[in-house]
C-alpha cells in the first residue's frame, strides 16, 4: 500500500508541473484550474496503467472451431488465413507451443491444414519418399579392360594442321 501511495503522489507531482507550465504559458480560469488538474491526472495514471498490457484473451471453443478448415487455418495473431501456420508464427517471433499456450490451445491444435498436408503427403508418395529402400545389391565388378588395337599409330603431319 505505501507502493501505490507513492505511485499517487508522483502522479499528482507530475500533474501539478504539467498544469503549472501550461498556465504559466496559457490563460486559464481560476475555476477550471481543479478540473484540468484532475484531467492531467487522469491521463497520466491511464497511460502508466496502459504501459502495463493485460494477459491475451483465450480463444473460446467456438473460435477454436471456426478456426480450422479442412482449406486453411485461421491465426488468432492476425486474423488471416494460412495453409501452414509455422512460417507466419516464426515472423512474430513465436513457436507452435507458444501459441498454442498463447491463445489457451489444446497440444493437438493443427498448424498445417489439412488438405495442404493431404497435397503434400501425395507428393512426397509419387517421389518415393518414406518407402524402405530395397535390398543393397552387391556391386557387379568391373569388366575387364578393353583390348587396345595393336595397329600402328598414325600422327598428323605438321602440314596438315
Amino acid at each position: 500500500m505505501a507502493q501505490s501511495n507513492g505511485g499517487s503522489l508522483r502522479f499528482v507531482t507530475l500533474a501539478s508541473e504539467i498544469v503549472s507550465a501550461y498556465v504559466s504559458h496559457n490563460h486559464v480560469q481560476s475555476a477550471d484550474l481543479p478540473g484540468l488538474l484532475d484531467e492531467v491526472h487522469t491521463a497520466i495514471r491511464g497511460i502508466c496503467n496502459a504501459s502495463q498490457k493485460p494477459p491475451a484473451a483465450k480463444a473460446t471453443a467456438q473460435e477454436i472451431r471456426r478456426s480450422i478448415s479442412p482449406d486453411f487455418l485461421i491465426s488468432f495473431e492476425d486474423g488471416k488465413p494460412y495453409k501452414t501456420l509455422r512460417r507466419h508464427l516464426t515472423l512474430r517471433g513465436l513457436t507452435p507451443e507458444a501459441y498454442r499456450t498463447k491463445w489457451g490451445l489444446a497440444p493437438d491444435y493443427p498448424m498445417t491444414a489439412q488438405s495442404y498436408s493431404e497435397q503434400r503427403s501425395q507428393l512426397a508418395r509419387s517421389l518415393g519418399l518414406g518407402q524402405p529402400r530395397g535390398p543393397v545389391a552387391e556391386p557387379a565388378p568391373d569388366p575387364a579392360p578393353a583390348p587396345q588395337p595393336t595397329g600402328k599409330r598414325r600422327s598428323r603431319s605438321k602440314e596438315a594442321v
